[in-house]
């Protein structure tokens, strides 16, 4: 009980480095996804809008689709991909493993809901191609979401087949994504809303059906024009109301090569997304490469400066890219029963605290309890673990840094 008391001290401290003063009335977020775009065709398109932001923050090459071949592997799908951003883990924990959403663990909270509990006077929008984003990955409305209200919503276009007839070449999502980038921009300068999600399709549709094409370098030009007017309207929040906003854009999913027009595996290509900000502190990660889908929320929740708890923290899958980290990319190294916890430090000089749970029962709702093994130096990069833990077919893993916690879990296959 002692080591379970110490850890909930620790992880308090850690998050409490970083986490306060508790909010600032002046930040706003607005994330965008634009659907399916490959970084390689991207950076050979013309996209001013994007280009003027990425030189204010920054731009890079980064990862979805968890663990590959590991207990977190999580398809390269577009709603899987939504879910992961917005919730901080991998589909193993968020229970997304298709466009059909068919059981979300909304004990996986998204950062619509982070904000809301802790600011229940945070104003916030969704401007979506896909209904679905908003009443089944965020869950409006639901028990589950302790009934998550959002002020301003601007979706279902897709299912007005009078206004948008579903046409063959799909044009109908075009202009669908027209109208929700206006309607975003409008409101973003009008009511200034504090988290915005702006979703935007028809890049991927036309991934799907041409492929590498004049059609898809078409539709990211587009795509473009349409976050120019998302991002003339921050700058006008920014100039007239002095607030602190950041954008961040991104996309769910590379392709199949060499064609790109499917995607859905764990090719190289697949799992292969970008990200462009505005966000000025960012850190060694987010240009290492090795930034993940899954390190977008905790960057969010450190822009608002959220007070995290701790069973909650304990099961982000990502790290902040803005701002100073401790360590990155836990994993387990060795044989069944003769395990090690590995890790990369990013500052040698601290220390990382590592505990152990055998339980799962976040997951349902409940809480599991973390015994501490032990403290090393964080330069050390690794802790050899009891062989009576390292015998146990599941087992969570947590190393708390100064900064930031990472885990990693022992999941063996039935």
């Amino acid at each position: 009980m002692e080591s379970s008391v110490l850890f909930r001290f620790l992880l308090f401290s850690v998050i409490h480095l970083w986490a306060l003063p508790i909010f600032s009335q002046e930040k706003k977020l607005v994330f965008i996804i634009l659907d399916g775009i490959p970084a390689s065709e991207l950076e050979r398109a013309e996209t001013p809008n994007l280009d003027q932001i990425a030189g204010i923050g920054g731009y890079a090459r980064a990862f979805t689709g968890g663990i590959k071949e590991g207990y977190s592997q999580t398809p390269t799908i577009s709603a899987v991909g939504y879910n992961s951003l917005l919730t901080g883990t991998w589909a193993n924990k968020h229970n997304v493993w298709g466009n059909g959403i068919e059981a979300p663990n909304y004990h996986y909270w998204t950062i619509f809901r982070f904000l809301k509990e802790a600011r229940p006077d945070a104003k916030t929008a969704i401007f979506s191609t896909w209904q679905d984003n908003r009443t089944k990955l965020l869950g409006e409305s639901l028990a589950e979401t302790n009934f998550l209200k959002l002020d301003k919503s601007f979706d279902g276009l897709e299912l007005d087949t009078l206004t948008y007839p579903h046409d063959e070449d799909h044009l109908y999502i075009r202009d669908i994504d027209q109208k929700v980038a206006e309607n975003a921009a409008d409101y973003l300068r009008d009511a200034g809303p504090d988290l915005s999600w702006v979703y935007l399709q028809f890049t991927d549709d036309m991934g799907h059906r041409h492929g590498k094409s004049a059609q898809l370098d078409e539709a990211i030009r587009l795509a473009d024009a349409q976050v120019g007017k998302v991002w003339e309207a921050v700058q006008y929040r920014q100039m007239e109301y002095g607030e602190d906003w950041m954008i961040w854009i991104t996309t769910d999913h590379g392709r199949k090569e060499p064609e790109g027009k499917d995607h859905g595996g764990q090719s190289d290509s697949e799992r292969e997304i970008w990200m462009v900000t505005n966000a000025k502190n960012l850190n060694e990660r987010f240009y290492s490469g090795k930034a993940a889908m899954v390190d977008i929320l905790p960057s969010f929740l450190r822009f608002f400066n959220l007070v995290v708890k701790e069973e909650r923290e304990a099961e982000l899958d990502g790290v902040s890219l803005i701002g100073n980290i401790s360590i990155e990319n836990a994993d387990l190294s060795g044989k069944k029963k003769n395990q090690k916890v590995v890790w990369r430090p990013v500052d040698d000089s601290e220390k990382v605290s590592i505990y152990w749970s055998p339980t799962h029962h976040f997951s349902k709702g409940g809480f599991d309890e973390y015994m501490l093994l032990g403290e090393v130096g964080a330069a050390t990069g690794s802790y050899d673990l009891p062989l009576w833990i390292s015998k146990k077919k599941f087992f969570k893993i947590l190393i708390v840094g100064e900064r930031n916690s990472l885990n990693v879990w022992k999941l063996s296959k039935k």
